[in-house]
């Protein structure tokens, strides 16, 4: 089919529509085809009277479809740009399907129009000139309709990015929050105030749990300048303190000794509109209590049982720091009063009360009430846990009884309660003060039985007591076994050997355990030097006992009161006075607290020589340096 493309012109009058014609032959009279951006438009006319009306109708047109025109291809930038920006969010792919679609919607409505049109012109040209102009506009009817559905679907899908990304900020706002709870529990709290810093810098501000969270952290560390700038900071951007950040801020500088600065911080809470709970009267009660101004603590005590605090459980345990600390500054009759007082107003009293109780009275040695309180316990369905029975425990050992106190650790351990470190390390100083070293040494096996593996000074308390007692291969399989378990020996560790071997008179001995401590990437301190310089003098070799003096110099250890003493006997045996004068000035002017065990040692010399007036002069340097 011969077609050309031309613009639409009648002779003597040139209309111009701004569409491509395709022209057909005579056979098809009456039908052009015009092409507008892509998109046929089918124009019916018979002959050019007919087609003066549609005409004048397509210089409307015209207008409307050169605005659509310049709308379509805005929205087509627009369009990109915006997909572009989300490419992230939404897939290319799939904006080329809507667009196909599109297109293909519009050519369906276009092929629609062009059927009708042609089984109107099938039934002749009867039909009236209407129809023609209503075909027009039909087709720019369905290409305005489009065009408005494409607007609205692109404001649903800027709504739905928006949407998107304001999740996405929260989802990355709580991530990071979350990472900073994480690091304040680890202790990492160097990166979570960086991370905190990052966060207010973009204009994040963390809401106050994790500001809590990291005050928390700060006062832990001792970082109270930290933390308090942190709470400034608080109330100048937000978000505004909660009871909690105060009550971590107190209780930070209570752990810090810093009574005063905490009750400044409880008076200014009233000032920014936050109110004191129950955890923060308790806080500062405990601080007072423990530092014995008890008298303040029933001043804030009495204050707590007004109507601005609530009550229940809080008042149990207001009640019982306050009964604790009427225990410890020795006020047995007011911490009673409190007792009863708790039970008068029927408070479900805990086995944390009972423990106060029980340390009260062996506090002043009265375990018999404190038997009958432990028997109290039982018949209540409180069963004594560790606490309390280290409590009793702790009592017997203080008092020499170790009987009573092994029979209470086979008590604990019968009722299913694990002894810990601290019961055994009581049990077995005690046994090795009253010098019963074997059943220490059976109490060590307990613990390594129990997977409990014993700290150095329990190990040390077992090798010193079977050393004082001359025991020298217990002591070292001791010291061996300390080694197997794992537990390196210290300076205290070879102290207790050398002693064990000097006092069997093994000098040489005592010295090569001075040299293997060495090995271990130890130093001898000034017990180690005494005990071989000592035992040395004692055996008359003078010049041994000034060697390890010069070597205990070398080494950085500064001689003490014994280390002079030592010497100065051995000077007094050789009568040696002009050497034991020279030493004893040396001792007054190095500035050490000087006992009276060398002027005691130089006074006998010089009465048993008869020099009594060096000996009054000695008596009367001692009056001068003695303390007052």
């Amino acid at each position: 089919m011969p077609t050309g493309t031309r613009p639409l012109t009648v002779k003597g009058s040139l209309i111009t529509l701004g569409f491509t014609l395709h022209s057909y032959p005579p056979s098809f009279t009456g039908y052009t085809t015009a092409f507008a951006g892509g998109d046929s438009i089918l124009l019916s006319f018979s002959n050019l009277t007919e087609m003066q009306p549609l005409l004048l109708v397509s210089e409307e047109s015209q207008f409307l479809l050169r605005i659509l025109n310049g709308s379509f291809q805005t929205l087509d930038v627009i369009k990109d740009r915006i997909v572009h920006a989300f490419s992230d969010l939404f897939c290319s792919k799939a904006n080329l399907d809507v667009m196909d679609m599109r297109q293909d919607n519009v050519v369906q409505s276009v092929n629609r129009e062009e059927q009708g049109s042609k089984d109107w012109s099938s039934k002749g040209s009867d039909s009236n000139r209407g129809g023609n102009s209503t075909v027009g506009f039909n087709v720019l009817d369905a290409m305005l309709k489009h065009s408005l559905d494409r607007l609205k679907s692109m404001r649903e899908r800027i709504s739905s990015a928006e949407g998107i990304s304001n999740c996405m900020l929260e989802i990355n706002f709580n991530k990071d929050a979350h990472v900073i709870r994480a690091m304040c529990l680890d202790g990492k709290l160097g990166a979570a105030l960086c991370l905190w810093c990052n966060m207010i810098q973009n204009s994040i501000v963390p809401d106050v749990i994790t500001h809590n969270y990291l005050i928390n952290g700060l006062c832990k560390k001792g970082e109270l300048e930290k933390a308090e700038w942190i709470v400034r900071g608080m109330l100048y951007r937000g978000p505004s303190p909660s009871c909690a950040t105060y009550n971590s801020l107190i209780r930070g500088y209570c752990l810090m000794n810093d009574v005063d600065k905490a009750l400044n911080t409880f008076s200014t809470m009233a000032n920014h509109g936050i109110m004191p709970n129950r955890v923060t009267c308790n806080i500062l009660v405990h601080a007072l209590c423990k530092k014995g101004l008890v008298e303040e603590a029933k001043k804030l005590f009495h204050k707590l049982l007004s109507k601005n605090y609530e009550g229940g459980s809080s008042d149990l345990i207001t009640s019982t720091i306050m009964m604790d600390g009427c225990f410890k500054n020795g006020d047995t009759d007011q911490a009673l009063a409190f007792w009863e007082r708790m039970l008068k107003k029927r408070m479900e009293v805990d086995k944390v009360s009972y423990n106060v109780v029980l340390h009260g009275f062996c506090m002043s040695h009265d375990l018999g009430t404190a038997y009958k309180y432990c028997c109290e316990m039982l018949k209540l369905g409180f069963v004594p846990d560790v606490y309390s029975y280290n409590t009793i425990v702790g009592a017997f050992c203080k008092k020499g009884n170790t009987s009573d106190a092994c029979y209470i650790y086979d008590v604990m351990t019968r009722m299913g309660v694990i002894p810990d470190q601290i019961t055994y390390k009581m049990i077995i100083q005690a046994l090795c003060i009253n010098r019963e070293i074997d059943k220490a040494n059976w109490f060590l096996d307990y613990m390594l039985e129990n997977s409990i593996t014993p700290e150095a000074l329990v190990w040390n308390v077992i090798i010193d007591g079977y050393g004082r007692y001359g025991d020298i291969q217990k002591a070292s399989s001791i010291r061996d076994k300390m080694v197997a378990n794992g537990v390196l020996p210290n300076v205290y560790t070879y102290n207790a050997l050398i002693y064990a071997q000097i006092k069997s008179g093994n000098l040489f001995a005592a010295q090569s355990l001075e040299k293997e401590m060495f090995l271990y990437g130890l130093t001898p301190d000034s017990v180690t030097y005494n005990l071989l310089i000592g035992s040395a003098c004692n055996l008359g070799l003078i010049h041994l006992a000034l060697k390890l003096h010069d070597e205990m110099l070398r080494k950085g250890c500064q001689p003490d009161v014994i280390t002079y003493t030592e010497l100065l006997k051995w000077y007094c045996l050789r009568g040696m006075m002009t050497e034991a004068d020279k030493l004893f000035g040396k001792l007054l002017a190095s500035g050490l607290a000087v006992d009276h065990v060398p002027f005691l040692v130089l006074m006998k010399r010089y009465c048993r020589m008869r020099e009594f007036d060096k000996v009054f002069d000695l008596y009367q340097k001692w009056l001068v340096t003695m303390p007052r």
